[in-house]
């Protein structure tokens, strides 16, 4: 079994910075790409960055300049650095991960960690 185990929310004010984590442990082959999303309240959720097994990154445009992922599948974990938060970034992040299990690639997801930004 594959578990995705997200931590580093919380409350900060605008301005401020965060820096979500999300661990990867089961019995497992490999992973491939691993993503955080994020989903508001009354609003679907939304993709917020990637990072490939070869490193490569990729951003929602809403968050470009401001958030960095790191981590991969090198360290079987994830990291989401947030700075210069916004009210707008108010929501439950989750982690994801395409996991290889056996032959098998499957969609494994965090259980989600509240971030808001408020004064």
């Amino acid at each position: 079994q594959v578990q995705l185990v997200e931590s580093g929310g919380g409350l900060v004010q605008p301005g401020g910075s965060l820096r979500l984590s999300c661990a990867a442990s089961g019995s497992f082959f490999r992973i491939g790409v691993m993503a955080w999303y994020r989903q508001a309240p009354g609003k679907q959720r939304e993709l917020v960055a990637t990072i490939a097994s070869t490193g490569i990154t990729n951003y929602a445009e809403s968050v470009k300049g401001r958030f960095t992922i790191s981590g991969g599948n090198a360290r079987n974990a994830v990291y989401l650095q947030m700075n210069s938060l916004k009210p707008e970034d108010t929501a439950v992040y989750y982690c994801n991960a395409g996991v290889r299990v056996g032959v098998t690639w499957g969609d494994y997801w965090g259980q989600g960690t509240q971030v808001t930004v408020s004064s």
